[in-house]
């Protein structure tokens, strides 16, 4: 169901059937294009496979808090990253973990989201994060003055344990990005070949189903600290 985080910001919230004190949250961080239907299912299937309090805030919610008043295609997205503020975009990830009400709390994001989970990795909210193809450091076009490099984070001290999804093929994660994620304690899963967005989105030219299953299979084992 949507929410209105204590941000202002709208998300999916959902709850699995039995939820006690043993519950664990999980913050899923969507691509570019934010909610929409693809999201809304994902956070259902993890919140019933894995039992989760699974929330995803909207990344774009424009000046009222609605999504639907934010930037609306890829272009305007793409060109209204530089105006993002970590600032509010940490209060985001926050209210999102506070959201789901547990004591433990995960974070996985997809391209731009996997950025912000990256990011989230230092803010104390949460105890294991996992990036699917985020940008380690910003693409030039998107630098602004309220919005740092992800590795910023990931070289802190305080960072929680971090597992980047990254495709060999991918031009936003270029192998010295990666490599330098991964000089910073960062672990690493390569997939040779493959391509931006190959493991969420079935209907893209780039999914690899045989890569997303493996990729999603290490994922929730690094979330349930296996």
């Amino acid at each position: 169901m949507r929410i209105e985080l204590s941000t202002g910001t709208p998300a999916e919230l959902v709850r699995p059937d039995h939820v006690d004190g043993s519950t664990r949250g999980l913050v899923v961080f969507p691509d570019i294009m934010g909610l929409r239907p693809l999201f809304d299912e994902l956070c259902e299937r993890l919140a019933g496979e894995q039992g989760w309090v699974v929330c995803a805030p909207e990344p774009f919610p424009g000046p009222s808090g609605a999504a639907e008043d934010g930037p609306f295609g890829i272009e305007e997205r793409m060109a209204a990253m530089r105006t993002l503020s970590d600032t509010r975009l940490r209060a985001d990830a926050e209210a999102a973990a506070a959201a789901t009400g547990c004591d433990a709390v995960g974070a996985i994001g997809f391209c731009m989201g996997g950025m912000l989970a990256f990011k989230a990795a230092g803010s104390g909210a949460f105890d294991r994060v996992a990036g699917f193809y985020g940008m380690i450091r910003l693409p030039e076009a998107w630098r602004g003055p309220d919005l740092a490099d992800a590795l910023d984070v990931l070289r802190r001290p305080e960072r929680c344990p971090t597992l980047a999804i990254i495709g060999t093929a991918d031009p936003y994660t270029p192998p010295a990005d990666v490599a330098d994620a991964e000089a910073a304690g960062v672990q690493v899963v390569r997939y040779e070949g493959a391509e931006h967005g190959f493991v969420h989105d079935a209907s893209r030219p780039a999914h690899r189903a045989a890569d997303a299953a493996d990729a999603w299979a290490r994922v929730i084992g690094f979330l349930a600290g296996s």
